[in-house]
């Protein structure tokens, strides 16, 4: 079995090398950081002047959203919120921005209950999601769309991040500097291989700057379901076996540190983020699953292949990962209620 073609080695060097090559190539690269940071900068001074417009969306409103690119969590948490609000009894509408299919039928298969629109038009989304019977908004990868009012706003930083240079796009991987954290209220940080000693020491180190609770979550695999059946299997039955790691998600790393942590022999592949797998993938990935003891994907790409596996191939399993609160929870879920208080049931 070969291996996949891996585009995110690339940036991993970029951005977390301290190679004399890596920081040559960064050297390059930052006359276009600066010219990044410049607009990003000029866009949030013309929302903090008031000469662009913030427009009104019709419920209550909650945004997520990271300050680097790709792999925070982001998505998880939004799904998290959104099943908070279901438990409560409140209808949780899941704004996406339109790009690419898979996180929608996500948010679908974790939150059957939801309402989830995928629309770069965020209020047109809005305004479909309260048609459908949501009372609360959640609006995923959404911390920098400041043209749109949120009432409760979250940012996510992933203590992987740590690890990374805090340089603009394309440079580093920050969207914004840490000085964004000034428009959040409450602040995430996640981690998947990170230790917990490391989460909370990045936490802390941004508390300051936070107007608001700041909470840490484990993100982590609990189990494996599979594809087709969702059987369970035991994460110790993968020890010692050939495993084969396929992903097409921004933080592969992650997911395939997760899955050699239970012993087994791993092989990688990976395609880019939101890839579309074509037949020759599916056929790439049946084959592997007939040498190998087992291939192992994400929630992420298990929504586009599900219907497309063939019936005669052993079955992928799918790495169910687990949101799991370390700080923060009470603080947290307190300002989420807050927002939709005027609307609880009586």
């Amino acid at each position: 079995m070969g291996r996949r073609g891996d585009g995110h080695r690339l940036i991993r060097w970029l951005w977390t090398s301290r190679r004399f090559d890596a920081r040559l190539a960064r050297l390059g690269l930052l006359p276009f950081a600066g010219v990044w940071r410049a607009g990003i900068g000029a866009r949030n001074l013309a929302f903090d002047r008031g000469w662009m417009p913030v427009r009104d969306l019709p419920l209550p409103a909650v945004g997520v959203g990271n300050l680097t690119v790709g792999g925070s969590g982001k998505t998880p948490l939004s799904s998290w919120i959104a099943a908070h609000y279901l438990a409560r009894g409140v209808v949780p509408g899941i704004l996406l921005r339109g790009y690419g299919r898979d996180e929608v039928l996500v948010h679908r298969h974790r939150v059957p209950g939801a309402r989830v629109v995928a629309d770069p038009d965020r209020v047109a989304g809005a305004e479909r999601a309260l048609a459908q019977g949501a009372e609360v908004l959640v609006l995923d990868d959404a911390f920098q769309r400041r043209d749109v009012w949120r009432d409760f706003n979250i940012a996510v930083v992933s203590a992987e991040t740590s690890r990374a240079v805090r340089w603009s796009l394309p440079a580093g991987p920050w969207r914004e500097g840490l000085e964004a954290l000034q428009r959040a209220d409450a602040l995430v940080v996640t981690r998947k291989r990170a230790d917990a000693a490391s989460a909370a020491e990045l936490a802390h180190s941004l508390a300051p700057g936070v107007n608001g609770p700041v909470g840490i979550v484990h993100l982590d695999v609990s189990r494996y379901e599979g594809l087709v059946s969702g059987k369970h299997t035991p994460a110790a039955a993968l020890l010692g076996k050939r495993v084969v790691a396929a992903s097409a998600i921004a933080d592969p790393d992650a997911f395939v540190a997760q899955t050699k942590a239970t012993g087994a022999q791993v092989q990688v592949a990976n395609w880019r983020d939101h890839h579309e797998f074509r037949d020759e993938d599916v056929a790439w990935l049946a084959k592997a699953a007939r040498k190998a003891d087992f291939v192992v994907i994400t929630q992420k790409d298990a929504v586009k292949l599900r219907d497309r596996w063939p019936a005669s191939v052993p079955e992928p399993l799918v790495a169910v990962l687990d949101l799991v609160w370390e700080a923060g929870e009470d603080a947290i879920t307190a300002g989420l209620d807050a927002i939709v208080t005027p609307i609880e049931r009586l």
